[in-house]
């Protein structure tokens, strides 16, 4: 999955004519980083790393979060979350309980705006996910 990646994410740096160095400083992200994942020699980056991606070459967030596996197409349209394709059904029911609790998210006593509230649960979900993984490789 890894290798995969990085070859999409090198095609659509090419497509638009730009350098590593371009997209990194448009990301805001190292060179060496775009390198290695472009060359399939560091994991899939995490979801708050693909953003600055996403943002910086202008393609969809999601179309990158999918390339990179944490959405399964058919789960990410029917319960609107984000999952690894290693991801069984329990560390799905464990996630969506995780994410159930509505209420009003808060910063000093101030409500969060949509934004907030998405750049937050985009990094709760790849910690979720990267903690999940981590877990099951020591077992």
């Amino acid at each position: 999955m890894d290798h995969i990646f990085g070859s999409y994410l090198k095609e659509i740096r090419e497509n638009k004519g730009w350098s590593i160095n371009q997209l990194a400083q448009a990301a805001d992200i190292s060179g060496s980083q775009i390198s290695r994942i472009e060359n399939g020699l560091r994991g899939i980056p995490k979801p708050q790393t693909l953003r600055k991606i996403a943002e910086a070459l202008d393609v969809p967030y999601e179309e990158l979060m999918n390339k990179a596996g944490y959405l399964q197409q058919d789960a990410a349209k029917h319960e609107d979350i984000s999952v690894p394709a290693w991801a069984t059904s329990r560390d799905k029911r464990d996630f969506k309980k995780m994410l159930e609790d509505d209420g009003e998210l808060m910063f000093d006593g101030i409500p969060l705006n949509e934004e907030d509230k998405q750049r937050i649960k985009d990094v709760l979900t790849g910690l979720f996910w990267e903690a999940k993984q981590m877990n099951k490789r020591k077992k």
